[in-house]
């Protein structure tokens, strides 16, 4: 009954923690480490609580250093931002070995999507009283930035549901 309850909460923090993210990257094109270090360290606060063994706590942490290496990797050749990077294996850490590939994979998908949408907006002229906003200024700059936390989010939600935690609920 206890770790239900808890699973129930890590649940939740976990999606709110992850939208957080993606609206904060949408709004400022930044995923600032403080979160990242929220989602990481709610993760080690809320596992041993919810009954995961040191197996379970090193399968996520090696997990979230595989995904860490590769996406600093992106990072390096400047396909994806540092926030970003650290973003994916906070959320890597949560869902383990057993969803972070179907993770990664709804990650490219969404976000090519949205990379998709921003190209065609940035093409598209519009209002100048618009340009006059902050965000639309930030999204429409040439060379700007995509907020893939925007793409990260939805798929960690979707895959959540098929690890360990989920299990938890039932």
């Amino acid at each position: 009954m206890i770790s239900q309850t808890v699973g129930i909460v890590a649940v939740a923090f976990f999606a709110v923690t992850v939208i957080y993210a993606a609206l904060q990257d949408a709004a400022t094109l930044t995923i600032r480490n403080r979160l990242v270090l929220v989602l990481a360290g709610g993760y080690f606060a809320f596992a041993p609580l919810a009954g995961f063994g040191l197996l379970e706590l090193g399968q996520g942490l090696g997990t979230a250093a595989l995904v860490l290496l590769a996406t600093f990797t992106l990072f390096a050749f400047g396909l994806i931002g540092g926030g970003d990077a650290k973003f994916a294996a906070a959320a890597s850490l949560w869902l383990g070995p057993e969803g972070t590939l179907a993770f990664l994979v709804y990650t490219m998908l969404i976000g090519g999507v949205l990379a998709a949408m921003l190209i065609a907006l940035r093409t598209l002229p519009l209002p100048v009283a618009l340009y006059r906003v902050p965000l639309v200024a930030r999204v429409q700059a040439p060379g700007a930035g995509i907020p893939y936390a925007l793409a990260m989010a939805p798929a960690a939600l979707l895959v959540i549901p098929t690890t360990t935690w989920f299990a938890l609920l039932a």
